[in-house]
């Protein structure tokens, strides 16, 4: 299988699974607010069923970003983090512009997000508010 492999400088984006370090991913997550509840089977299904764009720096994991989708007309972007030590050096827009031209994702008719604190980060990557949010439904347990 080809997986999706972007180098710059010391730091690596790819799709490998392999190259992907559950436990550091478990470590930052374990620790945000949208996780509550983590566990590892439940971040392993989670990794499992996504197609999961590793931030690496020498091997060592200090990103992610996770994206559902079907390939074709829909995916959802989540799960993105740069470990607080890295940010502010245009990783993370680098690694949102990585998934945005990954084959199975740039001719995607929608990315979603939902993001409570990094509105202007993706607005500045041409991310929009929906102008239809009485049509933006979801059902939450």
């Amino acid at each position: 299988m080809n997986y999706f492999l972007r180098e710059r400088d010391d730091f690596v984006i790819s799709t490998d699974p392999s190259l992907l370090d559950a436990n550091a991913v478990l470590g930052f997550l374990a620790q945000a607010q949208w996780w509550t509840g983590l566990t590892r089977e439940s971040l392993e299904r989670a990794l499992r069923n996504s197609l999961c764009f590793s931030l690496l720096e020498g091997g060592r994991q200090i990103g992610l970003a996770r994206v559902i989708t079907d390939c074709v007309t829909y995916a959802y972007l989540c799960d993105v983090y740069i470990m607080e030590e890295r940010r502010g050096q245009g990783l993370g827009s680098w690694l949102i512009g990585c998934i945005l031209e990954h084959p199975d994702l740039k001719n995607l008719k929608r990315v979603a997000l939902i993001t409570h604190d990094a509105q202007t980060f993706y607005l500045g990557l041409d991310f929009r508010f929906t102008s239809h949010s009485n049509c933006y439904m979801e059902r939450l347990q």
